[in-house]
């Protein structure tokens, strides 16, 4: 009991720390801001839309005049990557900066890894340059409604990019590793069997197999990469036919030594509910000759891959 008291007492301090510091941030930013806003260049927006594309639209301090070209420039220690940017003035005389930061070298951009990553903004006019931070005022809002919401992690590469900002309110990029996961890439359900295709993300298929499981029921699958990065499993009708009357609804599981199962899913999306969006399919089925059964795809509302398989009348 004393050590579990220790330690309680240890999170109790962190936390009051992180409190006071969050606190005396919140009181000093209405005079950092100001200060800083003379020599940076101000945020008017600044959202991650689609998961691994920053959306930057900013304000120029007076003191840059209107520059003959820009970038932003993104990194963290000693790396360091430029994106173009673009420089226009409004019908106010205000010089603005647009540009649009596509995260992950899988995709042909920045190549991020997780980390804080500063963002600035790097101006040219004739033979001199400028560097200035982006100065974030306040953070995105997600927005509410609709059948889509906010992407939060790449679909790509699973890592989690937002926005961020300093304490002296320097906008940035927090890049978070993907969480293990197990991505639908494809399904196929045939008249002898089923087969998913999925890749994992967070973790790898080294010495892995998938379990199809309904209740008191549990059929091992083996894998088989289809592609760099696409792994199969597969499944007889057969030994999915239900032993009785009602329904059984089976989930796929990702299994591998020294690590809990992962159910395989649709997880990147941006779609609020896939259990009503995304489509079902149901087929009529005839695993063995005196078996007749409907079967049937979903995805629940968590998002996981499931079966029902319903015996019929012959």
């Amino acid at each position: 009991m004393s050590a579990l008291r220790k330690r309680l007492g240890a999170a109790r301090r962190k936390l009051t720390r992180l409190t006071a510091a969050r606190r005396a941030w919140r009181l000093m930013l209405p005079v950092l801001f100001p200060l800083r806003a003379k020599r940076s260049a101000r945020l008017l927006y600044a959202a991650v839309l689609d998961g691994q594309t920053v959306n930057l639209h900013a304000e120029l301090p007076r003191s840059a005049g209107t520059p003959d070209s820009a970038e932003i420039v993104i990194g963290t220690g000693r790396g360091r990557h430029a994106v173009p940017a673009r420089i226009h003035t409004d019908r106010e005389g205000r010089v603005l900066m647009d540009a649009a930061v596509l995260l992950g070298a899988e995709v042909g951009g920045a190549p991020v890894t997780p980390g804080r990553w500063k963002l600035r903004l790097q101006t040219r006019s004739g033979r001199s340059s400028r560097t200035m931070p982006l100065l974030l005022s306040s953070l995105p809002a997600p927005y509410e409604g609709g059948a889509t919401g906010p992407m939060a992690v790449s679909p790509v590469t699973g890592r989690r990019n937002r926005i961020g900002r300093t304490a002296t309110g320097a906008a940035r990029i927090i890049c978070s590793a993907p969480k293990p996961g197990v991505e639908v890439v494809h399904l196929h359900i045939g008249h002898a069997g089923i087969q998913v295709d999925f890749r994992l993300l967070g973790m790898d298929a080294e010495g892995g197999w998938c379990e199809f499981v309904a209740s008191g029921r549990r059929i091992e699958a083996g894998l088989t990469e289809v592609e760099a990065g696409v792994w199969r499993v597969g499944v007889p009708l057969a030994e999915m036919t239900p032993s009785g009357s009602r329904p059984e609804h089976w989930d796929v599981v990702f299994c591998s030594k020294g690590r809990r199962p992962v159910r395989v899913a649709r997880k990147l999306h941006d779609v609020r509910n896939p259990q009503q969006v995304f489509a079902t399919r149901k087929i009529m089925v005839a695993p063995g000759p005196e078996h007749l059964i409907m079967v049937e795809s979903r995805y629940t509302a968590a998002g996981n891959l499931r079966f029902t398989c319903s015996a019929e009348a012959g």
